[in-house]
């Protein structure tokens, strides 16, 4: 909880800091837990939707010849420079407009292959939107209990991010189970 109590600590008072900790019902964390999940498979995944519709239902059907991991590392790439624009207005990387374009890239580059995955097992983008809309839910949780550092390294669409998807998808792809024999598969993505 450190770490989003300094964060709010330039906004609000000390009193006002105390008096709002004193009102929750719950612990923070599973607040925040609960509602990113609920609010990631319903209002955040109706945004996410249009998005997941576009690279996981039309660049991925598109691209799906050339394999797996080249798919995925050619939506990951637009899907990074997608949000360039965001990025640099200051949004995810605040002070790091050029850097974060680059390391949004990366992350989406990472995050992509899971996204894709789950997608052609579905045949459906909605795992994809649910996942896409979660995640954008569940932010807060990557930065609520660290203190200092800062956004190229902590969180989730930072350094410790990056080691996070990596080890995800070391774990998640471990089993061979993308071939050449799913090919026919991304024709079928609705």
């Amino acid at each position: 909880m450190a770490g989003i109590l300094e964060m709010l600590a330039e906004f609000l008072t000390p009193e006002q800091l105390e008096e709002m900790q004193a009102q929750l019902p719950i612990p923070p964390f599973w607040l925040v837990l609960v509602q990113s999940m609920i609010a990631g498979a319903t209002i955040n995944a109706i945004p996410a939707f249009g998005e997941e519709l576009g690279w996981r239902g039309f660049v991925l059907k598109e691209f799906g010849p050339l394999g797996f991991w080249k798919t995925s590392l050619v939506i990951g790439t637009i899907w990074g420079l997608w949000h360039a624009p965001i990025i640099l207005m200051g949004h995810n990387y605040p002070g790091y407009p050029v850097i974060g374009v680059i390391m949004m890239v990366v992350w989406c580059i990472l995050l992509s292959p899971m996204f894709s995955y789950v997608t052609i097992k579905s045949r459906t983008v909605i795992p994809a939107a649910i996942m896409h809309g979660t995640l954008n839910a569940s932010y807060g949780l990557s930065i609520m209990f660290i203190k200092g550092g800062s956004v190229l390294t902590m969180g989730i669409t930072g350094l410790a991010g990056f080691i996070a998807l990596i080890i995800n998808l070391i774990i998640y792809f471990g089993d061979r189970s993308l071939t050449r024999e799913n090919a026919d598969l991304y024709q079928q993505v609705t």
